[in-house]
C-alpha cells in the first residue's frame, strides 16, 4: 500500500541540502509507515543486511561475527523475511557479549561500542526477535543507521546521512510495490 512517508524522507534530504543537517527526530515519520504488519521485521533485517555489507576491514572475532551474520541474512524475502529464530538468538547473544564493555561516567554507565555496524546488527536482531510490534524501536534503529557525527552540527542527519536516507526510501518503495503485487494476486 502506497504511503507519503518516502516523500517526507526526501524532504529531510532537501533540508540537509539547504541547512547542512536535520534533526534525528525528523525520522519519527517512519513510525507511521512501520505500523503496517511485517514492515518492522523487514526494515530491521534490511538494516542488518546493510550493516553487514559495510563491514570494512575487519578480522578476528568481529570478522567471524560478520561472516555469521552474512550467512544468516542471505537470501531473505524483502517483505516477509523469516530467520531461524534460534540461530538469530544465538548470533544476537554473541554480538551483545562481544561488545559488552561498560564505563562508569559521571552521568551513568555508558556502553563502549567498538564496531558500530555490529551494534546495528545486534539492534536489528533484537527488534526482529523481541520488538516485532514496536514502531518506536524501528524508528530508533533507522536513526542509529542514518546518524552521523559532524563537529559543525553534532550527532544528526547530515551529509553522509543523505545516502542512507535515499537507501531507506528505495527500500520503502520496493516494499510498497511488492505489497501491492502480492495483494493483487
Amino acid at each position: 500500500m502506497r504511503t507519503n512517508v518516502p516523500e517526507k524522507l526526501l524532504k529531510i534530504i532537501d533540508e540537509i541540502d539547504e541547512q547542512g543537517q536535520a534533526s534525528l527526530t525528523r525520522l519519527t515519520v517512519l513510525k507511521k509507515w512501520l505500523e503496517r504488519p511485517k514492515r518492522l521485521s523487514a526494515l530491521a533485517l534490511w538494516v542488518a543486511a546493510r550493516a553487514v555489507s559495510r563491514k570494512g576491514k575487519t578480522s578476528g572475532a568481529a570478522g567471524i561475527l560478520f561472516l555469521e551474520a552474512r550467512t544468516l541474512l542471505a537470501g531473505l524475502d524483502e517483505i516477509t523475511p523469516k530467520l531461524n529464530r534460534q540461530a538469530a538468538q544465538r548470533l544476537h547473544d554473541r554480538l551483545r557479549d562481544f561488545q559488552h564493555e561498560y564505563k562508569n561516567q559521571q552521568w551513568g554507565l555508558v556502553r563502549i561500542v567498538h564496531n558500530w555496524n555490529l551494534l546495528l546488527i545486534e539492534e536489528a536482531l533484537s527488534l526482529y526477535l523481541r520488538h516485532g510490534q514496536s514502531p518506536s524501536h524501528g524508528y530508533k534503529l533507522a536513526a542509529d543507521y542514518c546518524r552521523h557525527y559532524d563537529p559543525r552540527y553534532g550527532e544528526s542527519l547530515n551529509g553522509p546521512s543523505r545516502t542512507k536516507l535515499k537507501e531507506i526510501v528505495r527500500f520503502m518503495f520496493t516494499v510498497e510495490a511488492l505489497e501491492d503485487d502480492r495483494t493483487s494476486i
